[in-house]
């Protein structure tokens, strides 16, 4: 299953706070800040999954917690000649408890790592035609996503030392995607917010559950406040030979993708569509696509949002390193299914109901509905029900509270193809975060 995975939970964690920072210094020209963020989060399982030599058919209790400390500074040289910006962070993480239900993590993790060291320059009035800031030129160590992240979402996979031996550990926090910066990146983004932009990058993983992949993007895209239509290419121009045989037809992968989202012109409407051709390593043609729509109910108590999305992997489709880019269940669609049972956006046919209500601008209910199907059942039978209901609660500032409750209900046990081991019948499946921001 290994080919298969990626993670990428935090992402849309963060929203439910603040970011903020403690100013350490602020002139004219210079402003220097400390950032320190963190997520704590505690996790039950009553089943295991078949995804690693160390998973078990019980049931599993653990828990995950990170802390990313850093300082950022920015310094103002002209109007015309712009400001450059830097960042450097590091990242505590760990596991504890019996590790995950997959048993990617074994409980014994812990880690400290650098995980941002860039810096850049943006052009400020220096060049009209592109608008305010409209060249961005960067290098180093950071977090790079894709769109909403449906091709990539930062380089989040956090296996522990549950996989291979611990070869690819890397601090634990499986769930909680402790590390998402890429090892070394080249960006250039030309434009501004509105109108015509793209981007040109080179992106260097570390991550030997990746492969260790290095890629060349390019983006192009017009954006309006009623919508944004673009195209995305990626060339996967090498991989780690020593774990190649992870993602055997990895390199050489090129990705072509045409997508567009907004609410053209409607204000409660919102329309969402991508659509992902791979020619792959192996001169194998896969592809990925998704439609989706909702409505908020602007004029009734709560806002209530309610939305429907149908998408589809093929059989040997690469998802590469997708995540949540917009919000809970963005690309990670169940919290069971997409974390530890599978389908991991490949070779699956997905049908995704969401419900919110937004009660106080404090605090946010949604449930989250979804049934599987698998395509090619060769190499395994994935089908299911998810459904997973979640509350997200700010307390302040600095602080937010997200509880959730999940059922996962899969067709088949592991004697018939599926990745539950023990039995088929559902898993109640229960985490309660808590993340800050300083």
């Amino acid at each position: 299953m290994l080919s298969a995975l990626a993670t990428g939970t935090f992402v849309s964690l963060a929203l439910c706070g603040n970011a903020s920072a403690v100013e350490l210094h602020k002139s004219a020209d210079t402003t220097l800040n400390l950032n320190v963020n963190g997520v704590a989060g505690a996790f039950h399982s009553q089943k295991g999954y078949a995804q690693s030599e160390t998973a078990k058919a019980e049931g599993r209790d653990w828990q995950e917690g990170f802390i990313t400390y850093g300082i950022d500074l920015t310094h103002t040289l002209s109007p015309k000649a712009g400001s450059l910006y830097a960042d450097v962070a590091w990242t505590s993480s760990g596991t504890w408890g019996q590790g995950d239900a997959a048993g990617f993590t074994t409980g014994d993790e812990r880690h400290t790592h650098i995980e941002h060291l860039f810096a850049g320059w943006k052009s400020g009035e220096l060049i009209p035609a592109f608008g305010t800031d409209g060249l961005d030129v960067s290098v180093g160590r950071q977090y790079i996503q894709i769109g909403d992240g449906f091709l990539i979402a930062g380089d989040a996979l956090n296996f522990g030392e549950g996989v291979l031996g611990g070869d690819l550990d890397r601090g634990g926090a499986y769930y909680l995607a402790a590390r998402q910066s890429f090892d070394n990146t080249a960006v250039i983004r030309l434009g501004g917010d509105q109108g015509w932009r793209g981007d040109l990058m080179w992106l260097k993983s570390d991550n030997p559950a990746q492969a260790k992949p290095e890629m060349a993007v390019g983006t192009f895209e017009h954006v309006t406040d009623d919508a944004t239509l673009g195209a995305t290419y990626i060339k996967v121009l090498d991989t780690d030979r020593d774990f190649a045989f992870l993602y055997p037809d990895r390199e050489d992968t090129q990705v072509y993708s045409l997508y567009g989202h907004g609410n053209a012109g409607i204000k409660n409407l919102f329309l969402s569509g991508q659509y992902a051709w791979q020619e792959k390593g192996d001169d194998s043609d896969e592809n990925a696509w998704y439609l989706e729509a909702g409505w908020t109910f602007d004029e009734v108590a709560g806002s209530p949002y309610i939305s429907y999305r149908f998408s589809r992997y093929s059989d040997g489709y690469d998802p590469l390193l997708y995540g949540n880019g917009r919000a809970l269940g963005t690309w990670f669609q169940g919290e069971v299914a997409a974390n530890y049972a599978g389908p991991f956006s490949t070779n699956a046919r997905i049908h995704q109901v969401t419900l919110s209500v937004t009660p106080s601008e404090q605090f946010n209910i949604g449930l989250l509905m979804y049934r599987f199907d698998t395509l090619n059942t060769d190499s395994g039978h994935l089908d299911g029900h998810e459904i997973d209901l979640y509350g997200s609660w700010t307390i302040n500032d600095h602080w937010w509270v997200m509880p959730l409750l999940g059922r996962y209900d899969p067709d088949q046990s592991t004697s018939g193809g599926g990745s539950q081991l023990g039995d088929s019948s559902a898993n109640y499946y229960t985490q309660l975060l808590v993340g800050f921001n300083f």
